[in-house]
């Protein structure tokens, strides 16, 4: 399993995956995927230069319930073993390692259903630590929900310590979840 920059030639697998239930986002869930599949419909190169915003031109982030938050820098990659496996997204705030509240984290991802159990997830966090560290950050922070034990193994597997549970903002449901860090 490698990570590839998103790209046209991937697009169909994404959209595939989409389709079949699975999305890059574990918080919009559906939403997500509908208004990614209605993005790439419109314009697919539009879509796929959108995943790496480096200067956080793309305009605003919407939150679970609707309010929309600043975009912070950041890009996407895919997970590829040939066929679509998911993505990776990494996000920071320039000049420093502290996020906003509302950001649950510097780095999410997501692996499709059908190739989960297969450490790629693990392989993918630990592809994209080092792009963390030249964008200058001393650390990383990641969070998962208190019964997501297979993304607790993932961020453990590449040296996340558990820093605290914290209840999440509202916006989010105000349960209670984990927060790691990992050193970089």
């Amino acid at each position: 399993m490698k990570l590839v920059v998103p790209a046209l030639e991937y697009l169909d697998a994404y959209a595939d995956a989409l389709r079949r239930g699975w999305s890059p986002d574990n918080v919009r869930l559906e939403v997500t995927a509908r208004e990614e599949l209605q993005k790439l419909a419109e314009s697919p190169q539009s879509f796929i230069l959108s995943l790496d915003d480096r200067a956080a031109t793309g305009g605003p982030i919407t939150l679970p319930d609707g309010s929309q938050v600043p975009r912070l820098p950041g890009y996407r990659r895919w997970l590829w073993d040939g066929e679509f496996c998911g993505s990776i997204n990494f996000r920071w705030q320039p000049g420093t390692t502290e996020l906003p509240p509302h950001c649950l984290g510097h780095i999410g991802y997501a692996v499709v259903p059908w190739k989960r159990g297969l450490g790629y997830a693990t392989r993918a966090l630990a592809l994209l630590l080092p792009d963390a560290r030249q964008e200058g950050l001393a650390y990383v922070e990641l969070t998962t929900d208190l019964e997501n034990l297979p993304s607790q193994k993932v961020i453990t597997a590449n040296g996340g310590v558990l820093v605290k549970q914290f209840t999440k903002e509202p916006v989010y449901g105000s349960v209670e979840a984990l927060l790691f860090r990992i050193d970089l």
